[in-house]
């Protein structure tokens, strides 16, 4: 079976290296859903408190290891909603993020929400995604 993931960065849009503007799917495919990710290690305890790079990166792995699990990769997700605490800078996420993404083309979309608190104590990041895989 195949399908067709398009990202589209249409004229008259803001383009920006971080996130695709538009993401479609066509064709016979699985979306994969993964709920809001915490910065945690396997056992639950909290990585990096205090440093929103460090929680990233943990995000990050947590990530890939959840879409490892449903046969996606990284490349496969299409969108992402990430949740900051209000008053952390954006900058060491990003970092973060550039690194990781590196130089794979075709980010995904996103939306980036500031809230007053995370549900997991000393979060100040969490992440949720959801990517598309031929089925």
């Amino acid at each position: 079976m195949s399908f067709e993931v398009q990202h589209l960065s249409p004229p008259g849009m803001r383009r920006n290296p971080a996130f695709t503007n538009v993401v479609t799917v066509s064709g016979p495919h699985k979306r994969v859903i993964i709920g809001a990710l915490d910065p945690v290690d396997e056992n639950g305890a909290l990585v990096g408190a205090g440093d929103l790079a460090a929680q990233t990166e943990q995000i990050f792995m947590n990530l890939e290891i959840a879409l490892a699990a449903a046969g996606a990769r990284l490349e496969d997700v299409v969108i992402w909603r990430i949740w900051v605490v209000a008053g952390q800078a954006l900058e060491p996420a990003a970092g973060v993020f550039m690194r990781v993404w590196n130089r794979r083309p075709d980010p995904p979309a996103n939306s980036i929400v500031y809230v007053p608190a995370l549900a997991y104590p000393g979060s100040l990041v969490a992440l949720e995604a959801e990517a598309i895989v031929a089925a």
